[in-house]
């Protein structure tokens, strides 16, 4: 069995399934598979993601336990204005993509602020110039709206590299470096996210 998990771009399909199932795969009693569905940006996942959940999970022969839908908490313009911080954002919008798709087997997660915190939790994954910059970050779900993860990662290739950081392709070699078990005590939005997905997975006979 498998959960099918939507995600707005190139970095999420390519290394975001397996770092979730090194997680997973450890706690079950038979592996479970994560199949990305990519979207063209967040636009798209937001206005499809109910068509794709039902397309899923009423597909002939369909073993997918859930839907998962992946955004980055950074990044999205739909939040209301009096919704400024990280819990109010996360709570609405969690709570108002799950009632659009209104289905029992989706479930609506976000990166805070992006799935490049996950990275930041782990300093041991980075080449040694930066690991003195990154071992800084103590809670790395905090780097905020204003620079984001993946801004700070920027600036720091190009302080010591003279180079753009690559979410494609840095960040996939990154995230294959990275033991989530380590990532998920500095990122508790993160850990929430797994526990869930091994609860699903649980419930299901996994």
């Amino acid at each position: 069995m498998k959960f099918a998990l939507l995600v707005e771009g190139y970095t999420e399909r390519k290394a975001i399934p397996q770092f979730l199932k090194r997680w997973l795969d450890q706690r079950l009693n038979k592996p479970v598979g994560i199949q990305a569905v990519r979207f063209d940006g967040w636009h798209n996942l937001v206005k499809d993601a109910a068509q794709k959940t039902k397309m899923l999970l009423e597909a002939p022969r369909s073993d997918v336990i859930a839907v998962i839908a992946l955004l980055d908490l950074y990044g999205p313009t739909f939040y209301p204005s009096d919704k400024q911080s990280v819990v109010d954002r996360y709570s609405w919008a969690k709570q108002n993509l799950e009632q659009k798709v209104n289905n029992p087997k989706f479930r609506q997660f976000f990166a805070v602020h992006e799935t490049e915190a996950w990275l930041l939790s782990d300093s041991e994954v980075f080449p040694a110039e930066i690991q003195t910059s990154v071992r800084s970050i103590k809670k790395p779900e905090t780097v905020n709206f204003n620079k984001p993860p993946a801004k700070v990662l920027e600036d720091l290739y190009m302080q010591k590299y003279k180079r753009h950081y690559g979410k494609v392709t840095d960040g996939s070699n990154l995230f294959a470096k990275l033991d989530p078990s380590v990532a998920v005590k500095k990122c508790p939005y993160l850990e929430a996210l797994l526990n869930e997905l091994l609860e699903l997975a649980q419930d299901a006979g996994q």
